[in-house]
């Protein structure tokens, strides 16, 4: 396979200073300016792109989403202007169908409404020191009310750990015969050797080869944004699962995946740059963070259990009535088919994101001070 030109700046800077964590390698591979999946060029999600995300099955989520922002304007006591910060927005369509949702008919919450995105580049300000934090935050008019984030966390750099012989090492990325390859050598922290110790996890008893990824990034993150957030909420949807469920022997080979033109691989050495990649997420680890700066925690379970709260089965019930009625009515006719079909495929939307085995599963936490 032909190398990419990031590929080559790797594999130069690995000659010069040697190995890589995997960590540093992902936040190149993601982020790193002018090469990265992240930033060279638009945003790669979407049906054309390497994969989808909730809003991108259907408007319903972002209505879910607009209902439950709604409440907690309502429980907040209406405040004006009322900020909600998305984190990771891509193509800022969740916030373009929440704020059409909010349009429609709630004129008083879209008035109050203001609804920012902020573009986390990992590497430049997702890790910043928190007085850099403390500028970002100076930038916004208003303290948000509501911090939230839709698959951001799972693609923040994560370092690999491997057992073998009842001892954990760490996953550095190298350089043999002119080709990115893996070594094991020792944790490259204290943090790193001791993190799995702090979940109770009993990684010694687990088989040889056994690899599981630790995402510290997570932390800065929680920092900055319990930082920003002086009342109100912060909302996390992603992949991932407690750290009990999530670290355990079944799990092998860990959860790293790569997504290149919807097709999942194992291969995160290949097309750096090109591919996506990801981790799920520890919502342990955030919750104690959180906890840790004064946040407490007010929900934590899956999208499809939340969004069913959120009245999404109502909402598709509603919008079967008024929109597609001639499926019912003149299915015989043309028009009742195309109703019947188009009625079919939305059903199937909603049905995708509250599948069990796949976004349905999907976590929910939110965290409220």
């Amino acid at each position: 396979m032909a190398s990419t030109p990031l590929q080559q700046l790797i594999i130069e800077r690995i000659h010069k200073e040697g190995p890589l964590t995997f960590a540093e390698y992902m936040r190149i591979a993601l982020y790193e300016l002018h090469y990265g999946y992240y930033v060279s060029g638009p945003a790669r999600m979407g049906w054309e792109g390497d994969y989808y995300t909730s809003s991108d099955v259907s408007t319903f989520f972002a209505h879910c989403l607009a209902r439950q922002l709604y409440q907690w304007w309502q429980k907040l006591g209406q405040p004006s202007p009322f900020m909600v910060l998305e984190q990771g927005a891509g193509r800022g369509e969740l916030a373009q169908q929440v704020q059409n949702w909010a349009r429609q008919g709630f004129p008083d919450f879209n008035a109050a409404l203001t609804y920012r995105i902020e573009d986390i580049r990992l590497g430049q300000d997702a890790n910043a020191p928190l007085p850099d934090a403390q500028k970002n935050a100076g930038k916004l008019p208003t303290a948000p009310s509501v911090i939230l984030s839709n698959e951001l966390i799972d693609a923040f750099p994560v370092h690999i750990v491997q057992v073998w012989d009842k001892r954990l090492y760490e996953m550095y990325v190298d350089v043999q015969e002119g080709h990115l390859c893996e070594i094991l050598s020792e944790p490259s922290t204290a943090e790193i050797a001791s993190y799995l110790d702090h979940y109770h996890i009993p990684w010694q008893t687990f088989p040889d080869g056994w690899r599981a990824e630790i995402n510290l990034d997570a932390f800065h993150w929680m920092e900055r944004t319990a930082h920003l957030l002086r009342r109100g909420f912060v909302l996390v949807i992603d992949y991932g699962d407690k750290a009990k469920e999530l670290y355990t022997p079944y799990r092998r080979r860990g959860t790293l995946t790569c997504y290149f033109n919807h097709q999942m691989n194992e291969q995160p050495l290949i097309r750096p740059g090109e591919q996506d990649i990801t981790a799920y997420v520890n919502f342990t680890a955030l919750i104690e963070e959180g906890r840790r700066h004064s946040l407490r925690l007010h929900k934590f379970t899956t999208q499809r259990l939340w969004l069913t709260e959120m009245g999404i089965a109502e909402e598709l019930e509603q919008k079967r009535r008024s929109d597609f009625a001639a499926a019912d009515t003149e299915r015989a006719t043309d028009r009742g088919q195309v109703a019947l079909l188009n009625w079919y495929n939305l059903r199937q939307r909603v049905a995708a994101l509250t599948d069990p085995a796949g976004m349905g599963n999907f976590k929910v936490l939110i965290l409220r001070r």
